[in-house]
């Protein structure tokens, strides 16, 4: 028996003439997968779920475990502007076993059960993400640094810059797709774009960042240039970071609010903020999790380096906005650790259970941090009681293997997995001789031998 939202897919379908129907699931980095079928075939894809091989993708299972179904979700279809030649429309899909249960190697359920465990405290999410992105003229060549589409910095405003232009075709199309976007606008690097999301439900949030990142691409590819999401791709300009704003909410009441508060914040946001902030060096590896995202945290360019929170701080990694005092339904944090490589259903998974434990075991927020932490120095930051993120994937990782927390947010497959897959890329990085060491081992007078004055 189909819903009223898989017959209203159904008649949709029909009513518009669409001739692909494609379902779209992300692997456990985070990387988009696809299937197109029939319009035909999505009555069945409904009630039954549509056959394929897990064994081909990355983290969903073993190799004698091969058979998992994807059944779609009709609350997440939408057309796809772009297809002009035959109309092409989208579903996100949950992933199950070959017994139609839900698999738990599947990111998106990953997020949904976190979802869940929230509801049980009378709790719902709300999302607002910030997705920064980089635009290259064209592929970089070995050992040579990207050319940027432009070197405009932030918030400014090109004539006929290419940025402005591509970033107003892609607002268009994702309103067009019924994702509604605050704003758009240039970032601080060269070439540097940032758009941002209105809030919604944390689900939606994070099927909404990974069509973004799927139209921003498909856009970047017809225009002739390159987008990318890697945290870091320039030495000396900002990364790009995925800040996400978070609310929790009671019925319509919106649980972070107290007009009394400090910033206007009530216990249950301290106690949240408190948990994230406990557990924020054993999450790094999931909200950053390449090589090149500590690159990012790192680099400076105002990225978050420390465990600390502030409100006009923006060297905190965890900060309080106030733009609209005394009004409840604007209070949230923000969470400025993650990057754009993320993906977006396990790192908001294990941002919202890291919060969650705060509010379950009653943590208490730590004083904040006013000063600039990347002013003070070691001594100051140890008295201050600040610790340090991780320096790399490699202190990341072994940090996580050692949190219950993130253990029992992702479940066995994907922590599993996800730790074997970030061992490997740092192993694979570490074997790696930079330009870096060439330049500086293979001169004809290497550094460290030339004369000191």
């Amino acid at each position: 028996m189909l819903t009223a939202a898989q017959q209203e897919v159904l008649q949709t379908i029909a009513d518009r003439q669409i001739r692909f129907i494609t379902l779209w699931f992300a692997d456990v980095s985070g990387v988009l997968k696809g299937v197109s079928i029939a319009p035909g075939e999505l009555e069945d894809a409904f009630k039954e779920g549509i056959g394929f091989d897990g064994s081909s993708i990355e983290g969903l299972t073993r190799i004698y475990e091969s058979d998992m179904l994807l059944k779609p979700d009709a609350a997440t279809f939408q057309e796809l502007p772009w297809h002009q030649e035959e109309r092409v429309a989208r579903m996100f899909c949950d992933v199950l076993g070959p017994d139609g249960q839900p698999a738990f190697s599947d990111p998106r359920g990953v997020l949904e059960r976190q979802i869940e465990k929230l509801a049980e405290l009378g709790f719902h999410c709300q999302v607002h993400p910030e997705v920064e992105f980089y635009l290259l003229a064209d592929v970089p060549k070995p050992n040579e640094e990207p050319v940027p589409l432009d070197r405009a910095g932030y918030f400014d405003h090109v004539s006929g810059g290419r940025s402005h232009d591509f970033r107003r075709k892609v607002v268009s199309v994702l309103e067009e797709m019924g994702i509604s976007v605050e704003f758009s606008h240039h970032e601080g690097g060269p070439g540097q774009s940032e758009i941002d999301l209105r809030a919604v439900d944390a689900l939606q949030a994070a099927d909404n960042i990974i069509t973004l990142k799927a139209v921003v691409e498909e856009l970047a590819e017809r225009e002739g240039i390159i987008a990318t999401f890697m945290p870091k791709p320039f030495a000396n300009a900002p990364g790009s970071g995925m800040h996400v704003h978070l609310s929790l909410f009671e019925g319509e009441e919106n649980a972070f609010y107290s007009p009394s508060g400090q910033y206007q914040m009530s216990q249950t946001a301290q106690r949240f903020m408190a948990g994230i902030l406990h557990h924020a060096r054993g999450i790094s590896a999931i909200t950053n999790q390449h090589v090149n995202s500590y690159k990012r945290l790192w680099g400076g360019g105002e990225a978050p380096s420390y465990v600390c929170w502030g409100h006009n701080n923006r060297s905190a990694l965890v900060r309080v906005p106030l733009y609209k005092p005394g009004k409840s339904s604007s209070a949230r944090i923000e969470f400025r650790g993650m990057d754009s490589g993320a993906n977006p259903y396990l790192a908001l998974a294990v941002i919202l259970a890291a919060g969650l434990s705060g509010i379950t075991e009653k943590m208490v927020l730590p004083p904040e941090t006013e000063d600039d932490v990347w002013g003070l120095t070691e001594t100051e930051r140890s008295a201050l009681g600040i610790a340090a993120l991780p320096t790399s994937l490699s202190s990341a990782v072994k940090l996580m293997s050692r949190s219950d927390l993130v253990a029992q947010t992702l479940g066995e497959e994907v922590f599993s997995y996800f730790e074997r897959n970030k061992r490997a890329e740092w192993q694979e990085y570490r074997a790696q001789i930079t330009p870096y060491e060439l330049n500086r081992f293979l001169s004809p007078c290497p550094l460290n031998s030339r004369p000191r004055n």
